[in-house]
């Protein structure tokens, strides 16, 4: 009997379809990106200065009384969107850089015809500002938007509603630097309303004056008695 040679092995993968693919050489392992969280400055005053001040100011007892900034609500109202719908898409953009953050689009609930409004047109838009992003648009209104603001002489302070919320209207909204003038189509105002949870007047005063709110300075007017 005559003696069978072994066969010899081929290599896989010589053929197409045939035997698995060589391994793919290993990719260099990309280097991790941590991502440094930077703390918000106002929410840190607030903490190690504020609540201390007002604890004093106001005699508390607990921490938890102490009245805090909750929310920071936006408004603008587009009157002429009846007209000319894209104001409202104008504002809906312009708002949103700003803020930073998605804007809800506000409609009409009813029509009045005398003003050529239907119901559901869309009027304005307005967002709600919470935690992180409160603190850091509060901070760059103090800091670098009321600056801005023609003829500037102090924040009114009887603008307050009774129930510790305090409300701002700005007439001009390239006041904000986010606001390139070359590129709109119309200056637009809006309202900026600041809650929290104060009980009166009095303590959202001195809560919005803390964090460095630049109301205006009244002169009191000495009495001197009669000679």
């Amino acid at each position: 009997m005559s003696e069978q040679k072994p066969k010899k092995e081929k290599p896989a993968g010589d053929k197409p379809g045939k035997g698995k693919p060589a391994p793919a050489p290993d990719k260099p392992a990309r280097a991790a990106v941590k991502e440094e969280h930077v703390p918000v400055r106002l929410a840190e005053v607030y903490t190690r200065d504020v609540i201390p001040a007002l604890m004093k100011r106001f005699g508390y007892s607990n921490v938890m009384q102490v009245p805090r900034l909750e929310k920071i609500a936006i408004n603008i109202g587009v009157g002429q969107a009846t007209q000319d719908a894209k104001l409202v898409d104008a504002a809906v953009h312009e708002l949103e850089q700003i803020v930073g953050q998605k804007v809800v689009v506000t409609r009409a609930k009813k029509s009045i015809s005398n003003f050529k409004l239907r119901e559901k047109m869309p009027i304005g838009c307005r967002v709600t500002l919470r935690r992180a992003r409160m603190y850091e648009f509060m901070d760059r209104f103090i800091s670098v938007t009321v600056p801005r603001i023609r003829d500037f002489r102090g924040l009114s302070d009887k603008s307050f509603d009774g129930r510790g919320n305090y409300t701002i209207g700005i007439k001009e909204h390239t006041v904000f630097p986010e606001i390139d003038v070359d590129k709109i189509a119309r200056v637009m105002g809006m309202d900026i309303t600041f809650v929290t949870t104060a009980r009166t007047d009095q303590e959202a005063y001195e809560l919005l004056k803390a964090f460095g709110m630049p109301f205006v300075k009244r002169q009191e007017v000495l009495e001197t008695p009669n000679a």
